[in-house]
């Protein structure tokens, strides 16, 4: 009976989840046109980049085709030889009028080399309005709109975007994988907004000049794995609020292997594990069907328990189709992103409880090929 009430608790969170993902997509504004009043001050967006991902040029063409006045992208790679730049140079002749910077700089600057390679980039940076985007962020229309629009609200420091997983291939890690993005991570970080927390999602970050130079700039990020946690308390500690900007973008989940995506994700987990211990330990209820396959082991397959696992089966599906079908109505105009399972929703839980029991088990995360450890004194968990 307690595994039932925590797959109820489950359910309810799935719930209230796809209830908001809902209400966030329902309050975007019409993508504005640049009338009188629309302020569309130009921006430089930085893209750090570190080899040829499944699905890059898709993902950077997306930000090349946005239709926007004035806006810069600096491209930047740590190594003269890494394969991401003949993706640039292609973009550079499918879009020949856009404003692309490339930096090419074997300068580190600390252990976190995505930090790295932006403080290399940023000399190049033209504007004062600056965002901040990973490689494998595929914008929809109106996504620097959207961000410029949020930085313009009085009192905002830092603008960042929820975003949704689109699987690269038609593997099962693939579709495991973009089912976590879509069908927890998405929820919960909207949830967790909800509830009044102001996390800083790290795909997407957009901060002024000034803003950044107040912080310290990007060198106060550099030995800290979780950059985008401390950019966000960094930016609070100015009196400044992180807001949550009206587009749905989606990131690609470019494993195809199990190994690899347990990685990855193993990496998030312990991460936030670190951050936050506590509320990382109570994210476990988020799994209703883990309980429910508990249940149903705990009460000898009792027809009770069956039944429970079936209902919870059956409403945990109705909470992800709700969830697709939002993501969707986001992203009418390109229909980049990967659905749901209604098969997969049960080893999506058994695998999310697997590696957040895991991420207890130790520290140690590999993020592109460098060991790190996910130690507080490496994640910025106190403020320099």
């Amino acid at each position: 009976m307690v595994l039932a009430v925590l797959t109820g608790i489950g359910l309810a969170q799935a719930g209230i989840g796809a209830a908001l993902v809902w209400r966030f997509v329902a309050r975007r504004p019409d993508r504005p046109r640049g009338g009188e009043g629309v302020a569309r001050p130009p921006l430089a967006i930085l893209k750090p980049l570190h080899g040829d991902e499944p699905l890059l040029e898709e993902a950077l063409a997306s930000l090349c085709a946005q239709d926007y006045p004035s806006f810069q992208i600096v491209f930047g790679v740590q190594r003269p030889d890494d394969p991401a730049l003949a993706v640039v140079a292609r973009l550079r002749a499918r879009f020949p009028a856009r404003d692309i910077a490339l930096v090419i700089d074997t300068a580190t600057h600390g252990a976190n080399r995505k930090i790295g390679n932006l403080i290399n980039m940023l000399p190049s940076a033209r504007h004062e309005r600056l965002v901040i985007a990973d490689s494998d962020v595929h914008a929809p229309p109106g996504y620097l709109d959207r961000i410029a629009a949020g930085l313009a609200a009085p009192g905002v420091g830092l603008v960042t975007l929820p975003y949704a997983g689109c699987a690269a291939s038609a593997t099962l890690a693939g579709r495991l994988g973009a089912s976590g993005i879509s069908h927890v991570f998405l929820p919960g970080a909207l949830t967790a907004r909800a509830l009044g927390r102001q996390d800083c999602l790290g795909a997407t970050m957009a901060l002024s000049r000034a803003t950044l130079a107040r912080i310290g700039g990007l060198e106060a990020l550099a030995d800290h794995l979780a950059d985008d946690h401390l950019l966000g308390l960094l930016v609070a500690r100015l009196g400044l609020s992180v807001a949550l900007g009206e587009a749905l973008p989606t990131t690609t989940v470019a494993e195809t292997g199990f190994a690899a995506l347990l990685r990855h994700e193993l990496r998030w987990a312990r991460t936030i594990r670190a951050l936050e211990p506590a509320a990382f330990a109570l994210s476990v209820l988020q799994y209703p069907l883990a309980w429910a396959a508990l249940a149903v082991a705990a009460g000898g397959v009792a027809p009770w328990s069956l039944g429970l696992f079936l209902a919870a089966w059956a409403l945990r599906a109705a909470a992800a189709g709700a969830v697709d079908a939002a993501i969707r109505a986001a992203r009418a105009e390109t229909g980049l992103a990967s659905a749901a399972s209604l098969w997969l929703l049960p080893l999506r839980d058994l695998i999310s409880v697997g590696v957040l029991l895991a991420a207890f088990a130790g520290s140690r995360v590999e993020w592109r090929g460098q060991i790190l450890h996910a130690t507080p004194a490496k994640l910025g968990t106190t403020l320099p």
